[in-house]
């Protein structure tokens, strides 16, 4: 254990669901964390998990998508851990139905939550990490990042985009020390997709595709997390790591 003792997160998404778990699988392995995203309830009492294990933790309560915000919060946080060197993207939302009937707001609000504000906290935290000399990006992309799913037009179009600008960013940042990476998983369970996951149709068509036989686990997401921000993963960079239970290897 304490693969990352030493280190200090900010994990954006950290109050539910993937972000909780990776958070919670960072403090276990030695981390200070800050978790960011909307609820300050949520945040509060994985902060207080966090510091049940022995760490620091910060909640900020933000809306990711005030982009303008994101420099002045990360300085903050930076502030109250002594630094950062770990930025986890999670954050984001899943908007589905017939692309026929997609709106305008439905697609701004998908590529806001999922695209545009990870761009802009990845560049706020790439500056950080850059002046430092080392640093390690995790983005949450999807198995739709590879793959089209039925009325999944926006969601699928935005992880497509997480996957680019993590290869992109990655490619422009490497000889600077900074690892940018992306998780890629299949169907997980979490508060935001499970309606889905609790409607048989769905899992009876679905299921069949994954070799694994079952759904995803956000632990499952997190011990990938704590690979990609580890020590380990040094050499790794522009790589998109499936936590799919084999959904794409067929």
């Amino acid at each position: 254990m304490d693969a990352l003792e030493g280190r200090r997160a900010i994990v954006a998404g950290g109050g539910r669901g993937i972000g909780r778990a990776i958070a919670l699988a960072f403090a276990a392995e030695g981390a200070d964390v800050a978790v960011v995203g909307r609820s300050s309830d949520t945040l509060s009492a994985v902060a207080q998990e966090i510091r049940a294990a022995g760490r620091s933790a910060v909640a900020a309560p933000q809306d990711l998508t005030q982009v303008s915000e994101i420099p002045d919060l990360f300085d903050r946080l930076a502030d109250e851990l002594g630094g950062f060197d770990i930025l986890v993207n999670s954050a984001g939302v899943q908007i589905t139905g017939p692309s026929t009937e997609v709106t305008e707001e439905q697609w701004d609000t998908t590529f806001d939550a999922n695209l545009k504000s990870m761009f802009f906290a990845c560049q706020a935290a790439g500056r950080r990490f850059i002046d430092q000399g080392r640093g390690k990006i995790i983005n949450l992309a999807s198995t739709f990042s590879f793959v089209g799913f039925p009325e999944f037009a926006a969601y699928c179009s935005s992880k497509g985009g997480v996957a680019l600008l993590t290869k992109t960013l990655a490619a422009e940042w490497a000889s600077s020390g900074v690892n940018v990476n992306a998780i890629a998983p299949t169907a997980v369970r979490t508060e935001m997709n499970a309606y889905l996951l609790d409607d048989p149709d769905f899992l009876d068509a679905f299921l069949p595709k994954v070799p694994a036989g079952r759904v995803g686990d956000p632990s499952d997401v997190a011990g990938a997390a704590v690979f990609l921000a580890g020590p380990g993963s040094d050499f790794v960079h522009g790589h998109l790591l499936l936590v799919d239970g084999g959904y794409t290897a067929v």
